[in-house]
């Protein structure tokens, strides 16, 4: 029975929060699969975009495109001024210092990239970096990359069963200690939904003068974010997660540290002055950014980051907490299914550390039931999940299993579409159990 979700929280902009009328700028989710109404629950890996995005990219692209920063003409000054424009719309969206702080790239997984050259370029052997065993590949494998490049030694938190970064163990093992030059966390794990305590983490690598980086994929999407607040150095997220267009990622990161790494890639734009003898490098945020940027897709970013802004970040983090507490309730009462991560919710039924995304395993009369197969029971009756290893192998294999279900939720997910996941998973189990 679907319950109505209407959090008291108002949007900064003084609207209130109506899921219903936001649904209205996302033509897609009026779609239908046969007989079912669509019930897109894969937002942790990629979300749906507003009409106001894909107006504002096709007018760039109609009316004003050209290449940024080369120009001497009308279409390039306007270009340039809509790509910087959108560099400072971020800067404002994370509460950065000044535009010059937000550096666009492809993804996040090139911001992380990124962050293992430049940022690794300094380590040595003696050295270590922390990682944790709940990383996305893309906060794993850069740094084995670096490590095996300088000669450093990749230490990693582990996980308790609920979920956790096992800081107890951390602090037993002394994990951060005196040899760590860099700490990098997910915010927000996009497996198991964990809230990590980030600021807590910055703040033990800041008293061994360790650096600290913060994989945001999923928290910038989903949570107010301040970077003064987070205690972080530098910070990682992506475009299309938070109804922005594919192909851009930012890198946040403190001008001050900024200036001081070496470069990831050379070519245009990224220099100060080019010589046979050798070259030296544009100031941050431009030294990054080499060849023709993601101009178009910056600028529907920026778009983006007005769209959620219109409605709060405040807002749309107590929606979606309000539609993970109801999901974790009734998902809990399938026979057989185990979620993964934190479970417990407070007294107003709201879950505890954790954001918008539960994977979960289901166990049949036979046995368990893979993934894949569950994916494609939902997606016959309209639910859309993702079913794999979500790029986080590690992960999988501390709970030893290699694969698990994930529904993930974001502003426009509604009580309705929880239930529909419900009787998908109640039939999907009835199948296999004959």
């Amino acid at each position: 029975m679907s319950l109505d979700v209407k959090p008291v929280t108002e949007s900064t902009g003084g609207i209130p929060f109506d899921v219903e009328s936001i649904r209205g700028d996302f033509p897609i989710l009026d779609r239908t699969v046969g007989q079912y109404p669509l019930a897109y629950l894969d937002s942790a890996n990629s979300s749906q975009k507003p009409i106001s995005v894909v107006e504002t990219i096709d007018d760039h692209y109609l009316n004003h495109y050209a290449n940024v920063a080369r120009a001497m003409h009308l279409l390039g000054a306007e270009a340039t001024e809509a790509y910087e424009g959108a560099r400072a719309r971020l800067a404002r969206f994370v509460g950065a210092a000044r535009a010059e702080e937000i550096i666009f790239t492809k993804n996040a997984s090139e911001a992380l990239n990124l962050c293992a050259h430049s940022v690794g370029s300094s380590l040595k052997p003696g050295d270590e970096v922390v990682i944790s065993v709940m990383e996305h590949h893309s906060n794993i494998v850069p740094w084995q990359l670096a490590c095996e490049r300088t000669g450093a030694t990749l230490r990693w938190f582990d996980v308790t069963p609920d979920g956790r970064l096992d800081l107890d163990k951390a602090a037993e093992t002394n994990l951060i200690n005196e040899r760590t030059k860099i700490v990098s966390i997910a915010w927000v794990s996009n497996v198991l939904g964990t809230l990590n305590p980030v600021r807590r983490i910055a703040d033990q690598a800041h008293a061994v003068g360790a650096i600290m980086i913060a994989d945001g994929s999923q928290g910038v999407p989903q949570l107010p974010t301040s970077v003064e607040e987070l205690g972080v150095d530098l910070l990682a997220f992506t475009g299309h997660k938070m109804v922005g267009p594919t192909g851009i990622g930012v890198l946040w990161g403190r001008y001050d540290l900024l200036a001081s790494l070496p470069p990831f890639l050379g070519g245009g734009e990224m220099i100060e002055v080019v010589k046979m003898t050798g070259s030296t490098f544009a100031p941050p945020p431009h030294r990054f950014e080499a060849g023709t940027p993601p101009i178009v897709q910056a600028v529907g970013l920026g778009a983006a980051a007005d769209y959620l802004d219109t409605i709060g970040m405040a807002a749309i983090a107590d929606h979606e907490q309000a539609i993970t507490g109801y999901a974790l309730r009734e998902l809990q009462q399938i026979d057989g299914l185990t979620v993964l991560g934190p479970t417990g919710l407070d007294d107003h039924g709201r879950p505890v550390d954790r954001g918008g995304a539960i994977s979960f395993t289901l166990e049949g009369k036979y046995g368990p039931i893979h993934p894949h197969d569950v994916s494609q029971m939902l997606d016959a009756r309209g639910v859309a999940v993702r079913g794999g290893h979500h790029c986080a192998r590690p992960l999988h294999e501390a709970y030893g299993i290699q694969s698990s279900t994930r529904a993930s939720f974001y502003l426009y997910t509604t009580t309705a579409e929880i239930d529909q996941l419900v009787d998908a998973l109640t039939y999907t189990k009835k199948f296999f159990d004959k």
